[in-house]
């Protein structure tokens, strides 16, 4: 839940599942709702751990069967790939703008290694891309940069308007009309999260898409939607929660924080299994009463606190800015302690705000480079368990 904050106030995902959150919750800000978007985010927040929390202790085994025998690589690449066939219209204002995005996003995530044969592609001989693109600096470079460079211009051109600090709460009527997307959100992202290996950041953008495809006013979507900003953080959350389905009945991560956990587990002679409800259910129950614990805290401190958050607002850009800049240039350099991430930065921010200023959508460029190893890597599996050359 906090990347949802510096998401939706300044248009800076904290994590990649919180990219959708940005969407329209950023929108949202400029329109003077940003208490509306961040109060929304934290209840909804609540609500997907809870719920997923519950259809976990109801259903964790039969789920987590079904999900090995029936989901492999050839099934999640049909789900990533329909995900993107939804996100090239997420923002954009024709077909053609939204698809090269995509593919501008599906492009960049080429750059690397083959996920198959490990060969070197399009690093240029440069030793710093032979991992690919790392994702902190891109997002920063396509988000943080950008939206400074565009802020710079509207100062400079006098078009510049502060955001309105708002203090508005969702009522409980705005969130009883978008009940069924909460509970679609639920269940997308517990599904994704049950998924070894896909977790909250495939879940945030599948339930995106998926209230973008049964929304009457598709065209709505990326203009400060409150439906946006609630199926995201909705599906993030339940997708979290889910990821420990495969890790506690399997033995299998399903994200890179229940990887941690399964080694605190071996370290402490507990071996997650089929058999962990029985031999070991103290653990079992012990994890899931910490999800409904940590989703009441999550309540408990930032309901009072949403005032406040949204009065960082009313800070003069000429100090908040330098600041937001300076955290963006650390933030890239220490996700991997290397100079060239900061070029990665700057040069995707440039790029970002010129596709800005010739209308193209930032959403679907993201999506196709978040979603593109995935899609790639399970397109390669599929093609060697038929027979198939990759």
């Amino acid at each position: 839940y906090g990347g949802a904050i510096t998401a939706i106030l300044f248009n800076i995902p904290g994590s990649a599942e919180n990219a959708p959150t940005a969407f329209d919750g950023y929108p949202m800000t400029q329109k003077g709702q940003s208490g509306k978007a961040v109060g929304a985010a934290v209840l909804c927040s609540a609500i997907g751990g809870i719920a997923s929390a519950l259809v976990m202790m109801a259903a964790t085994e039969p789920l987590a069967n079904w999900a090995i025998r029936n989901i492999g690589p050839p099934e999640i690449f049909a789900l990533v790939f329909f995900g993107l066939i939804v996100a090239s219209s997420v923002g954009a204002r024709t077909i053609w703008k939204g698809w090269m995005s995509v593919l501008i996003g599906l492009l960049i995530a080429t750059i690397g290694q083959d996920p198959v044969g490990g060969i070197n592609r399009y690093n240029f001989g440069m030793t710093d891309l032979a991992a690919g693109i790392a994702f902190i600096p891109a997002i920063l470079g396509f988000f943080a940069v950008s939206e400074i460079f565009v802020q710079a211009e509207k100062k400079a051109s006098g078009k510049y308007q502060a955001p309105k600090v708002s203090m508005t709460f969702p009522s409980f009527i705005e969130l009883w009309m978008h009940k069924i997307a909460v509970l679609r959100s639920i269940l997308v992202g517990f599904f994704c999260g049950i998924l070894p290996g896909i977790g909250a950041t495939l879940a945030a953008f599948m339930s995106y898409g998926e209230a973008v495809r049964w929304s009457k006013n598709p065209e709505e979507f990326g203009k400060g939607k409150l439906e946006g900003v609630i199926s995201a953080e909705t599906a993030n959350n339940a997708a979290c929660t889910g990821s420990f389905v495969p890790l506690l009945t399997l033995g299998i991560p399903g994200s890179g924080t229940t990887a941690i956990l399964l080694g605190a587990l071996i370290a402490l002679n507990v071996t997650p299994g089929p058999r962990l409800m029985v031999d070991e259910p103290q653990i079992f129950w012990a994890v899931i009463m910490s999800m409904f614990i940590g989703n009441l805290v999550l309540l408990i401190l930032n309901l009072p606190l949403i005032p406040y958050i949204a009065k960082v607002l009313s800070i003069p850009r000429n100090y908040l800015i330098p600041f937001i800049l300076f955290f963006t240039l650390m933030g890239a350099y220490i996700g991997q302690n290397n100079a060239t991430e900061l070029l990665f930065l700057v040069g995707f921010g440039v790029c970002a705000t010129a596709l800005k200023f010739a209308n193209y959508p930032l959403a679907p460029l993201l999506i196709g480079f978040i979603l593109g190893g995935m899609l790639e890597d399970n397109f390669s599996r599929s093609m060697q368990l038929y027979d198939g050359i990759a």
